[in-house]
This record gives structure tokens, sequence and C-alpha cells, in this order.
């Protein structure tokens, strides 16, 4: 993030202060940015090995926002939200660090670690945006507050600079925001720090220390810029900010051409550029006229687009409303370059990070992009996963949030891009989906002293099966005659229908979740799929994670997807050791695994990888995403539709409040997958003695983690799974591999 340029540039005019000088300020800082400084010199190296989120990372944000609050200023963070302006290539950065990182694996398998390591970090994935959910949940449970920009933190971040009652004293952001207006801008934080060791029970341990008095922050103000180069005026800086290139808009054609400048461009000879063309890209364009990639793109259309949607940004006041800059002089196409707007009601939740963008980009845009994975995605299971299976449920979450707005998003044509087939596109209308389930969903309106007397009967505790969880849900419909008294359709009083508590409104949008499912009828009871669920819930145990993780075992055998079939041919990390019964069966296990988490330190992982589990948990993310955006889009429309009091400040402990928020690892699958391998290289792998030896080396394979209690969630999560298997019978693909697996398993846990 940032203009290039300028970041090479600016060190020479950039100002340093101490960091005490901020004390009593409230300093605006874009998350994406935030989140970079962290992902490119300190990241997790095997992060994009394992996919989810970073095991150190939570506690690196968290130690350094108490060390900056220690300084006297209170930090609030502004997330991009909807995609705007045109992208060239939207598959180009995924693909480009798919392919990072199969060159970090094939470095890997020649066992070249320290080379490995080095591909892997600068594998470009993941990407900041990527861990903005990460960040929000870490920023919520420390009270930090934040918010959620209608498209572009940027311009929020200037808004709310430069309003009358100056929501903010400074911005802590990139050097585009040079470009929206900002006066003076924050570019780093220069901590320092005191660090020793101490001895602690046995062995010694690090302590760094805050210094406050030391430490101190560098920023640049744009009026110093504009002196340096020669006293031009801001329209020329801004043209050459836009030109020199960045995430705005793409580098000037000609300035790439190492036959026109065989160097590495500057903004100066930007400046000079334009100045000799008579301070106008138009001329500037003209000049290169011939220029192919020019033409082609049509640079000029382009550049003139990005110009009015910095000078004409949309951002969300502090009363919730949404507002365009300069809304006098904004042209009526604005829509045209930035996008389509929301309705109001739909970007106050997504600003305060209630709702997801993903759904809301689909609709604004009128395209479904489906990126490349972390492994390339190469497999024709996760090739027809992404094409085809997930497809109803894009839809399904589309026509609920359509169904709901305004009628021009109700003839929306919707077209599914795909990053392994360019020429694909597969278009539909909204239209045609309705209407959609929301009537039917509607009849869920369960109050709270319903809830509180169920949980009682299931022998709830205050921290086992909450209203919100999957387990919950399931096995309080396991009661017919509770069931039957869900059947609740909204009535015409209000005040007294109205859902209230965050338990009541979680609650019910997961059961409306499991009704779109197919885990419930019409008539909220438990069907067939539902019961295999219950029984694999009840033996899972009151575990979040676990829960879970078993949820996503049985939408995967749904799909034919949790299996011992040979899906990612070629790729390493399979099970090698024993007869192919033995690999086979510890595929199975070891798939089933990876739906867990590992018990780790927050530290970086540091242990053996598996690019064929990797692949695995591509699949297993992407169908977690979708499944997440239809529980978010049945918490939206009971928003949307009347049936919740929105008068209420608990926005993200709803989010939060629902299932699948966390991204998962493949981590704990690839220690279970190691663990049974290596019991299959011994002459006896069943024997007490040697299953014994086996935990007691596995310690050293993965440093910081806690081996027995990981290895016990997966076998534990192994069982639940299994109890649903024998319930679901022939629905399940290949039963009898799980019963033989079953049996092995038995023999070397």
């Amino acid at each position: 993030m940032g203009i290039p340029v300028i970041d090479a540039w600016h060190q020479t005019v950039a100002k340093s202060m101490p960091l005490t000088c901020l004390n009593g300020s409230v300093i605006g800082i874009d998350a994406t940015y935030y989140l970079e400084g962290f992902l490119q010199p300190a990241k997790e190296p095997l992060l994009s090995a394992l996919g989810g989120y970073p095991l150190a990372l939570e506690s690196t944000i968290v130690k350094e926002l108490s060390d900056l609050q220690n300084a006297g200023f209170k930090p609030h963070f502004v997330f991009n939200g909807l995609d705007f302006g045109i992208k060239d290539d939207p598959f180009a950065p995924s693909i480009q660090a798919s392919r990072n990182n199969a060159l970090a694996f094939a470095t890997y398998e020649r066992d070249l670690a320290t080379e490995a390591i080095v591909h892997f970090r600068s594998s470009g994935s993941p990407t900041a945006a990527a861990l903005s959910e990460f960040l929000k949940k870490v920023l919520h449970e420390h009270d930090i507050s934040f918010t959620v920009a209608p498209f572009s933190a940027l311009a929020q971040l200037v808004y709310y600079e430069k309003h009358p009652s100056q929501y903010i004293d400074a911005v802590y952001g990139p050097s585009e925001l040079l470009l929206f207006g900002i006066d003076k801008l924050i570019t780093k934080f220069d901590l320092m720090y005191h660090s020793y060791e101490i001895s602690d029970k046995g062995s010694n341990k690090k302590i760094s220390q805050f210094l406050l008095e030391k430490s101190k922050f560098w920023w640049i103000d744009r009026r110093t810029c504009l002196v340096e180069l020669g006293g031009v005026s801001t329209e020329v800086f801004i043209d050459a900010c836009l030109l020199a290139g960045s995430k705005l808009l793409r580098t000037f054609p000609p300035l790439l051409n190492q036959a026109l400048y065989n160097k590495q461009i500057t903004i100066r000879e930007v400046v000079n550029l334009i100045i000799s063309c008579g301070r106008s890209v138009a001329q500037v364009c003209a000049q290169y006229a011939t220029d192919p990639i020019l033409k082609e793109i049509d640079y000029l259309d382009r550049y003139k687009q990005m110009l009015t949607c910095i000078k004409h940004h949309v951002v969300i006041t502090s009363e919730g409303d949404i507002e365009t800059l300069d809304k006098e002089h904004a042209p009526s196409d604005i829509h045209d370059c930035i996008g389509q707007r929301l309705p109001e009601e739909l970007n106050m939740y997504l600003s305060r990070g209630m709702l997801r963008p993903r759904v809301l980009n689909w609709l604004t845009s009128g395209t479904v992009l489906i990126p490349a994975p972390y492994d390339g995605g190469d497999s024709g299971e996760y090739q027809k996963l992404v094409k085809h299976q997930l497809e109803p449920m894009r839809r399904e979450a589309l026509s609920l949030l359509a169904d709901s707005i305004n009628r021009y998003y109700q003839r929306k044509e919707i077209t599914t891009k795909i990053w392994f087939d360019k020429d694909y596109e597969a278009k539909f209308n909204i239209k045609d989906l309705l209407p959609s389930s929301k009537d039917l969903l509607s009849k869920w309106n369960v109050k709270a002293d319903a809830i509180v007397e169920q949980r009682k009967r299931l022998e709830a505790t205050s921290e086992s099966m909450l209203p919100g969880s999957f387990c919950f849900a399931v096995r309080s419909l396991a009661d017919s005659t509770f069931a039957t008294r869900t059947i609740t359709p909204k009535s015409k009083d209000e005040e007294k229908v109205l859902l209230k508590t965050r338990h009541e409104i979680t609650a019910n949008a997961v059961w409306r979740f499991l009704q779109l499912r197919g885990y419930l009828d019409n008539q909220h009871q438990l069907t067939t799929w539902g019961k295999v669920l219950e029984v694999t819930l009840s033996a899972s145990g009151p575990n979040k994670d676990l829960e879970e993780a078993a949820f996503l075992a049985i939408e995967l055998l749904r799909l034919g997807l949790l299996t011992a079939d040979t899906m990612f041919q070629g790729y390493s990390g399979a099970p090698v050791q024993g007869s192919d019964i033995d690999k086979r069966n510890c595929m199975l296990i070891s798939r089933t695994a990876s739906l867990a988490k590992l018990h780790h330190q927050p530290k970086g992982y540091s242990g053996p990888l598996s690019r064929h589990l990797l692949s695995y948990n591509s699949i297993v993310s992407s169908l977690q995403s979708s499944l997440r955006d239809l529980v978010e889009m049945s918490l939206a429309t009971m928003f949307l539709e009347g049936h919740v009091d929105r008068e209420r400040s608990d926005w993200m402990d709803l989010s939060l409040g629902l299932p699948l928020y966390e991204e998962r690892s493949c981590a704990l699958g690839v220690i279970t997958m190691t663990y049974l391998d290596e019991l299959c290289t011994r002459d006896d792998p069943t024997s007490e003695s040697t299953r014994a030896e086996m935990k007691i080396k596995s310690q050293g394979w993965v440093e910081y983690c806690d081996f027995p209690a990981s290895l016990n969630d997966s076998f534990r999560l192994w069982d639940s799974v299994y109890k649903g298997v024998q319930l679901a019978g022939k629905e399940v693909k290949d039963k009898y591999i799980w019963d033989e697996a079953n049996e092995w398993l038995s023999h070397r846990r």
C-alpha cells in the first residue's frame, strides 16, 4: 500500500517527533496499512503454508497497541468497505501468490528449509485485506474503536480529520492519503525497547520493556512536498502521484517503458513530465498516444474516473448518514466511478462490523470474483466446489439480501468469474431467484424466556450451548415439543415481538440458517441430516471450536468431500508409510482433524508441512466462507425486515456471536498425519509402549505446541463425526472406509 515513488522519496522530507507529543490525541489509523506493517517485516513465514489466522499476530498487535496507548493517545481504526475503482486483473495477485507458494513448497520438498521459509514469507499471502476480520475481533476484544468505511478508508480518515468537530487529531496511514487532502501524515511509529533475559523455572525468558521517552514517530506534510518539488501546485502533485502508480491507479504505461526510462522513475521526473505538457494529463496522454497499452486500457478515462473518486468520495457521517464529498460539484454519474450505493441501513451495519463486505460487494458490483487459493486450486474437486457446488449458497445469500431492500437490486444481473477459466461467465438475474426464503424464515421469532427455559432443560452451563451456537440450535430442536413452539410468526404488535437481546437474535439467526441448509423442515423439526448433525454435535461436547469443526465435517460429507479419495495428485505431504490401507485411513483421519484447531502458544508455527492438507484446507476455507455468508444474510434480513430492535450498540458482539467467524488452518491435520504416519514405521504400531514413545517424541515436532491436548481434540472430533456417519448410513459415500478407519484408529490412539 502507498505510492512507491513517494515512499522512496519522502524519507528525505520526513520529520520525527517524540511519541509523547501525541499525548491526549485521537489518532486515526488506516487498518490495512497497519496490518501490512506487521506482515511485511515480521510475517509468520509458514502462514501461507497452513492457511487460517496467524498464531502470534494477535499478541504482537495487542502489545504494540498497549504501548501506543501508554503514550497517551487513543487510536481509532478505519477499515476499507466496498471495492471501488477499476481493477486491471482482479485475479493476478492471488495467482501470483499461489505460484510463489508452489515455489516455496518445491524448495521445502528439496530439504532447503531456510530458502523455503524465505519464499513462504514473500509469497504475498495472506493479504492485509484477508486479515481484516481478524483485526476487527482483536480490536473489539480490547475495547479499541473502529469504523468500516462505505468504500475507501482513506477518504473516511480525511473526513474525520477535516470535520469541524475534528473527530481525530492526526492520521497514520499510506502516502495515498496525500491525494485525498491530508495535510500532515504520520507514516511510522518508531517504538524503542530495552530487551533483557530473566531466569524462569530453569530457563531464560526474554523480556522487552517499552521505552516511551526514546520512542518517536515520523511524519510528512504536503506543503513541504510541494516546496521540495519546486513549488508545484497541489493539482500537479496529485496528478504526478496518480501517474506514478499505486493501488488507486496503475502506473502511466510509458513510464514503465525501459527504452524511455531505463531506471526506476522518481516523483520529480513525473512532475517534470506533466509540467512539460502544460500541466495537463490529457496532453501527456496525447504525447504518448501511440503507446499500445495506453490505448488498450483508455488510460485517460481511468485517470479521470479516479480523480473524480478522490474529489467526490463517499463517507459515513457521525450520525450514520452516507455523504458524498463536495456533493454540489459531483457529477450525476458518480456511482459509475465509485460504485453503487447501498441503503443507509446496510451501510450502518457494515460500518459497525456486523456484516462483512463480501456479499454486499457482489450485489453492488454485479460480479462474484473467485480468486485462486493459497495452494493454486488445481484439483478438480476444488474447482467443481467453487464453480458449481457453492453457487446455490451464493445465490441464496444474494436473493435473501436483495429481497429485503429496494427493487433496483432485485433486478440486478450478477456475473460469476473464476480465476482458472477466464472465459467463464455464469450470469443470472436476481429477479429469477425471487421470492427468496425470507417469508418462510420469518416464522423464527423465539423470545428470550423460551430460550432460557430450554437451556435449563438441556442443563447447559453459562459457558456451554450458548444461544447462537450450533450445539444449542440443534439440540434444543431435538425436543419436538419445543420445536413446535418455535413457530412464531411476527405479531402485529411490533413492540411485543421485536427481538432485543443478543442471544435472542443470534439464536434465531442460526435457526434460520439451519433451515436454509436443510437441517430443519418447515415445521422446525430435525430432518434426516439434522438428526445426523444433532448426534455429531452431542458427541463433540461443549467446545465451540470442535462443534464448528464437526458442523463443517457434516457439510463436507453432504458434498462428498470428506473422503480418503486422492484429490491432489502429485502434491507432497500425503501419508507415505505402511500399506495402502494404512495410508488411506491416515488420510481420512487427518483430513477430519484438519477442521479443528491446534493447541499452540502465541508464537509462529515451526513444524512439518503438507501441501496436500493445505489444498484440502482451501476446500474447507471456501466452504466455510460461503456458509458464513449465509449466516450473516440470515441475520441481516432479520434487521432489514424489522424483526429486531435496531436501537443498540452491540453490533460486533452479534457478529462474533454467530458461528464460523474465524478461519481455520490445516496444522492439526498435519501433526495428526505425522503421528499416525510415523507409527507405521514401527514394527508394532499398535502397542501401548510404541504409542507412548511416539507421543513423547512428537513433542519435539512442533515447537510451542501442546501435542497431547491437540491430538486428543483430533481424536475427539473423529469420534463425534463417526457417530454422525453411523447414523447417516448410506447417505455417506464409502461408509465402509469410515468403519475400517475407525477400527484402525482404535488401536493407535
